[in-house]
């Protein structure tokens, strides 16, 4: 336990290198990938997106795709096709790049909603099924996607379905003034990615998440939880309430960022500290609450759900 312990601070540590100043994202983003959860990053343009999902993929030891969506993409640019080969006489399937161990959705609301599609059932399910047959994805699995804001032109809002299958929606943010400092003293920042060393294997993150499963939450602990989903759907300020799936995401992500803190069962603080970015993307609000953000809405939950006792 002690070792794995060290070797996820190893790594948060070595991403904390390449972005800097954020180590509250990173301990978000790697929670994430321990909890078996897909990544969403939405900020501003050059705000380090791609750079996190690389220097996760580098210090992982994972298999690393990057796909750029754009509006012309199509499924079969994702998940491959077959293709006849005469010599052969025969269709060949030509795998895509969406079998690796990372894959990196480089701005994802830039693909047509078929498009975003075709990652549904690779997210859910860890597999494609290509004219017919189903084809199994590398283990462990996920998808990082990085969103420019909707307000930016030649972007396409994502699915409820498709924004349900991310575990975790994150910023970055601006660095403060002692990191872009840093930043602006400091090397290219493609050189220190370049020089990540590897501090977990493949199967030392799988040893990792299954730690995860075992870290205990009492009962009152899953009543908390459970009066925040049942907050969510009964009060009128929300439109629509959280839904099982997000119950379980949230429960996994606190299970995952108590592990990082290195203990062996989950607080009601770890729900608090994972609850925004688990569901902030799966809350609306509702018509008479339009002006909202999905901050404050989060903010209504906590104030309005008692602590266990």
């Amino acid at each position: 336990m002690a070792a794995l312990d060290d070797r996820l601070d190893l790594t948060i540590q070595q991403v904390g290198t390449t972005i800097l100043g954020k180590e509250h994202a990173i301990r978000l983003a790697v929670a994430c990938l321990l909890a078996r959860g897909h990544l969403l990053i939405e900020d501003l343009p050059g705000m380090g997106k791609t750079t996190l999902a690389h220097a996760l993929a580098r210090c992982l030891g994972l298999h690393y795709q990057r796909i750029q969506f754009t509006s012309d993409l199509l499924p079969a640019d994702i998940l491959g096709a077959a293709v006849y080969e005469r010599q052969r006489e025969t269709f060949v399937f030509h795998p895509g790049p969406i079998f690796a161990q990372l894959i990196l959705a480089d701005e994802i609301n830039r693909a047509t909603p078929k498009t975003q599609s075709a990652l549904l059932e690779a997210m859910e399910e860890g597999q494609v099924t290509i004219e017919g047959e189903s084809r199994e994805l590398p283990k462990p699995f996920f998808v990082i996607a990085t969103q420019n804001p909707a307000y930016q032109i030649g972007t396409f809002p994502l699915p409820e379905s498709q924004l349900d299958r991310f575990l975790m929606r994150i910023e970055l943010g601006y660095p403060d003034a002692q990191a872009e400092r840093m930043l602006l003293e400091g090397e290219d920042r493609r050189e220190v990615l370049a020089r990540l060393p590897v501090s977990m294997t493949p199967g030392q993150l799988q040893e990792a998440q299954a730690q995860v499963a075992g870290v205990h939450a009492a009962a009152p602990l899953l009543d908390y939880v459970q009066a925040l989903l049942a907050f969510s759907r009964q009060s009128s300020r929300f439109r629509g309430g959280l839904s099982p799936r997000a119950g379980l995401g949230l429960l996994r992500a606190a299970r995952a960022w108590a592990l990082l803190h290195q203990r062996t069962h989950v607080l009601p603080e770890d729900v608090q500290a994972v609850l925004p970015v688990v569901v902030g993307h799966r809350l609306h609000p509702s018509d008479d609450n339009l002006e909202q953000s999905s901050a404050a809405l989060v903010g209504q939950l906590l104030d309005a759900v008692a602590l266990p006792a």
